[in-house]
């Protein structure tokens, strides 16, 4: 109807057109609104001065992309010269025409317009198919319940619901002023035109936000068109300048139009896109609450992640490279890297400085959407909230501590990933990583090397195939000081993968003598590398204090004012870090669904090799990796100090009896029994052993014993840890097992106050000296005896080294003494002919003595030493001793009957057996006290030191590693980490299909 309605006006325009031959004055048509102008151009005269169209096809690139908008063509407005007549008939029907057409139009578009606007906006609306779990299953089933009939009777009446209708005053006043709207030269003119057009192609945008966003892209295209069409004909030829107004003025004046339609174009995208943000954020805010307390699944760009990380800690020695696309950020240093991954992630989040490397190792950044704008590392649970300054300095803060950890000593960068996950509304999903600056000169307090290990770094990242270079160029100094262009172009030659970006473009602005400079390079001219793209962006006015709002606000009023945008240097799609974003997490994305499937096939193949090496070197062997053998060799070990406290009684007792008897029975020997047996009668005998003995226990025996009791519980220990078990004997824990024993044993400490208390115990069991009984007697003749025959062995021993072999052996072995034994044997033998002569001598040798056993020798043609003599002399005089003592021993024996009587009228005296049971009950009393601690305080204190040098050492991977080793610990590792990959692989790429 409406294009024959249009056919009918066609024939009138047509006859009024003609009558006006010969009339001077423009025709009535020509008067015409601007719609009915496009409507009769197919009847309208030619004229010689006719414009040539211009089609151009601009592509925006906007978050709107994947909307289904067509590209308008310009309706070829024809020009001329006709007479002017006042036809006021003419005027009258074309007013009367363009008022039905304006009101009819209204109508009918109107209503398809908002049947358009309410379709595409239902397709924008999120799925929510997802959140029926949030509506309780009996709401469904409602209908089965409740009879709707009788609901629906029970609804107000009309008249009620007639009360509810809108004010159609108020109606009437919007379509009066919808009628202004569609005046002549008002802003809905080319709306309107664009709906009469869209009629045509039997598609009609929405109004609104998101259908004035749609007709500014027309506009703009529009406006470019006119644009190259005036610049074209303002060189064609001289005829063209005579016209009264200037080609070249109106080619400024449709720039300016151009460039206003952009930006206002960039800000209702940011309209639409902060109103998508928030729709979004309430979203997952209701969501995040959960209303069953449903667990939710992981995003998609958090899985895909979790994979990286898995891979950055994965020895690739099975030729399984990572190929997995990434985003990598490469620049020189200072070129502003690290600014445009902040203006990415909306936050300031890394440290910064004046013109000193700040980035020492890579920072591998996962943005993804979220509620909240939070920051958290991958090994820590704290969160942090870029919107509070305090949080944004303790992050920054945390970065730069662990760069400085990963930096080894001597080294100015480190290869160590550092992994930062930031979520917030509205962000970008993506894998970004951070690089070290590229250096053209190392400076003092670098390392020497760090020119060329920032140079390997960043090949190692950009040689992966399908890895997104990110190449950001310093545009404030000149291109030629790059050194960047020539490492990307060296990496990626052909540009497949590469996005360029300059930076600082305000400073360059200003600076560059010739802004077709800038253009050369945002074309790719002026750079031998190639790009999939090219942007320009500005980051700031180079203070460290300013926000991301601030920064945005800078950014968009420089390029709204900007020459390089007027001029048509610089295209509206390619400025901005919000384009640039964009365009980055499209790559990013496409890179990933082109490549992640191969990249699970790989390692596909990869585990079907590590598992066929398994079966074939450890058939019978369970697939355990570092960590699950360390939780089996720490129950073992759990288990063994559990054995330690089932030792018995009796056993700890007779251990520590023995072991401080032979730690402490020389000092009894040497320095209390021997001195004490020089006495003349027994009343010295006791008094000298009594003043020994209070002086042996005031200082040196508890500390003696404690020390005998803590290396017991050490040697138990040890013997518990180190036991073969026969075929369940695992050898690979043993390294372990011996780690846990020295630190555990290094970390137990004694209880200070156990000597104390076992010296007050030991004190009284010395000072008493009654023998009650003849069992008790014997005993120590027992313990006596024993004793002196061990040392007797001993000395006797040591005598023989001394003289060398008696005639017996060297008549049987063939041996002989040497020179040095030859003189002690003739020093021996004088020396027992003294003892011999006096068997009650002194236990020293007087020094005339000594003078006349050195003549004696000597006339014998033996040249001795006074040393010599007065050592062999202790040695001779101390097996004297020893056999005396032991005669006299067996004369005790029967001495019970005269210790009763305390040795009246007898001749027989046996103070050394009572020494020696004074002794032998000391240790058995502190060998119960010790065994008591040991069991009841000791060895729980060292199990509780196990079970803390176990738990450390799980938290120590360094510390595993080092200590569980071999080919079938990596085999295990290796084969648990490709199943690990591949799983969360294939997961990815199940969701990954899922959201196509």
């Amino acid at each position: 109807m409406w294009r024959a309605r249009a056919a009918a006006v066609c024939v009138v325009c047509q006859s009024l057109a003609n009558s006006s031959y010969g009339i001077k004055g423009k025709s009535p048509l020509q008067k015409l609104h601007l719609v009915s102008r496009s409507i009769h151009h197919p009847h309208y005269t030619r004229s010689k001065f006719q414009r040539p169209p211009l089609r151009t096809s601009v592509q925006q690139f906007s978050s709107l992309n994947r909307l289904p908008l067509r590209k308008t063509k310009l309706l070829s407005v024809k020009y001329g010269y006709l007479s002017h007549r006042n036809f006021w008939v003419a005027r009258l029907a074309s007013r009367l025409l363009k008022l039905r057409y304006l009101v009819l139009g209204s109508a009918v578009g109107g209503g398809y317009t908002a049947k358009k606007t309410y379709d595409q906006w239902k397709e924008m609306l999120p799925d929510l198919s997802d959140y029926k779990w949030i509506v309780p299953d009996f709401i469904w089933e409602l209908d089965e319940h409740i009879d709707l009939e009788k609901l629906s009777k029970a609804l107000p009446d009309a008249e009620d619901l007639a009360k509810l209708l809108p004010d159609f005053d108020k109606i009437g006043e919007s379509l009066s002023s919808l009628k202004g709207f569609f005046s002549p030269g008002s802003q809905g003119e080319t709306a309107f035109r664009a709906t009469d057009q869209g009629y045509e192609n039997d598609k009609q945008y929405k109004k609104g936000l998101l259908g004035e966003l749609i007709l500014l892209q027309q506009q703009i295209q529009q406006h470019e068109e006119e644009a190259r069409r005036a610049a074209g004909q303002y060189n064609t030829g001289s005829s063209q300048q005579k016209r009264k107004v200037s080609d070249k003025e109106k080619i400024d004046q449709l720039q300016e139009e151009l460039l206003h339609t952009q930006l206002k174009y960039q800000r209702i995208l940011e309209r639409l896109e902060k109103e998508n943000k928030e729709l979004r954020k309430l979203v997952l805010q209701k969501d995040d609450k959960g209303i069953h307390q449903r667990k939710l699944k992981k995003s998609l760009i958090d899985m895909y992640s979790e994979v990286l990380d898995i891979l950055s800690d994965y020895d690739a020695s099975y030729n399984t490279q990572d190929h997995l696309p990434r985003v990598v950020v490469v620049g020189d240093q200072s070129a502003g890297k690290t600014s445009v991954l902040e203006m990415i992630a909306q936050a300031r989040i890394f440290p910064r400085g004046s013109g000193e490397m700040m980035t020492r190792s890579p920072v591998k950044v996962t943005l993804s959407e979220g509620p909240h704008h939070v920051a958290l590392f991958k090994d820590s649970s704290r969160e942090f909230d870029l919107t509070k300054e305090e949080d944004l300095a303790a992050l920054r803060n945390e970065i730069e501590i662990r760069m400085r950890k990963s930096v080894k000593e001597g080294c100015t960068v480190s290869a160590e990933t550092i992994s930062l996950n930031v979520k917030g509304p509205g962000l970008q999903r993506m894998v970004l990583v951070d690089l070290p600056g590229v250096i053209s000169t190392v400076t003092s307090g670098m390392a020497p090397d760090t020119k060329d290990t920032i140079f390997s770094i960043s090949k190692a990242y950009m040689q992966n195939p399908n890895a997104i270079i990110l190449c950001i160029q310093d545009g404030s100094v000149d291109a030629e000081r790059s050194i960047v262009t020539d490492l990307v172009s060296q990496m990626d030659p052909h540009g497949k993968r590469t996005i360029f970006v300059l930076t600082k473009v305000d400073l360059a602005e200003k600076n560059v003598a010739s802004p077709n400079r800038i253009q050369q390079i945002i074309e790719g001219k002026l750079f031998p590398m190639k790009a999939l793209g090219y942007f320009a962006v500005v980051t700031g006015k180079g203070n460290n204090a300013e926000s991301i709002e601030s920064i945005k606000d800078y950014e968009e009023e420089f390029f709204q004012n900007s020459k390089l945008l007027k001029t048509c240097m610089l295209k509206a799609h390619q400025v901005t870090t919000r384009n640039l974003s964009l365009a980055v997490s499209d790559c990013f994305w496409k890179m990933v669904r082109e490549s992640v499937e191969q990249q699970a096939d790989a390692f596909k193949a990869t585990r079907f090799n590590l598992e066929t090496e398994w079966k074939n070197n450890y058939p019978q062997l369970r697939e355990l990796d570092r960590n699950e053998l360390f939780e089996k060799a720490k129950n073992e070990i759990l288990d063994e100090v559990i054995s330690l406290s089932q030792v018995t009684p009796k056993h700890w007792e007779e251990i520590l009896q023995k072991t401080l008897w032979e730690r402490v029975s020389t000092h009894v020997i040497e320095n209390i029994y021997l001195p004490a047996a020089q006495t003349t009668n027994s009343g010295t005998f006791n008094t000298t052993v009594d003043i020994k003995l209070k002086q042996w226990t005031d200082k040196q025996l508890p500390n003696k014993a404690v020390e005998v009791a803590w290396e017991t519980l050490q040697e138990e220990f040890s013997h518990f840890m180190t036991e073969k078990k026969g075929k369940e004997h695992d050898d690979i824990f043993d390294k372990l097992k011996q780690a846990v024993k020295e630190e555990s044993i290094k970390r137990h400490k004694w209880n200070e106050r156990a000597e104390d208390s076992l010296r007050v115990i030991q004190h009284n069991a010395l000072e008493d000296r009654s023998i009650s009984d003849k069992q008790q007697w014997d005993a120590a003749i027992h313990f006596m005896e024993d004793t002196l025959q061990s040392r007797l062995k001993d000395t006797e021993s040591v005598i023989e080294d001394m003289v060398g072999p008696d005639w017996k052996k060297r008549w049987l072995y063939w041996v002989g003494r040497t020179k040095e034994q030859n003189i002690r044997n003739e020093t021996k033998n004088e020396l027992e002919k003294m003892i011999k002569c006096n068997e009650d001598h002194a236990a020293y040798l007087a020094n005339d003595e000594v003078t006349t056993v050195r003549k004696n020798l000597e006339a014998k043609g033996v040249a001795v030493d006074p040393c010599l003599i007065k050592d062999t002399w202790h040695q001779v005089y101390r097996r004297h001793f020893l056999r005396t003592a032991l005669s006299h021993c067996n004369l005790c024996r029967r001495g019970f009957y005269y210790y009763q009587r305390h040795f009246v009228d007898s001749e027989l005296e046996c103070n050394d057996v009572v020494l020696f049971w004074r002794i032998q009950r000391m240790l058995a009393i502190t060998a119960n006290t010790l065994r008591q601690q040991l069991t009841n305080t000791e060895v729980r204190r060292l199990e509780k030191n196990v079970k803390e040098v176990l738990e450390d050492f799980a938290e120590d991977s360094d510390k595993k590693v080092k200590l569980l080793t071999g080919k079938r610990v990596q085999l295990a590792e290796d084969l648990k980490k490709v199943r690990e990959i591949q799983e969360k692989l294939e997961a990815f790429i199940e969701a990954l299909h899922q959201e196509k």
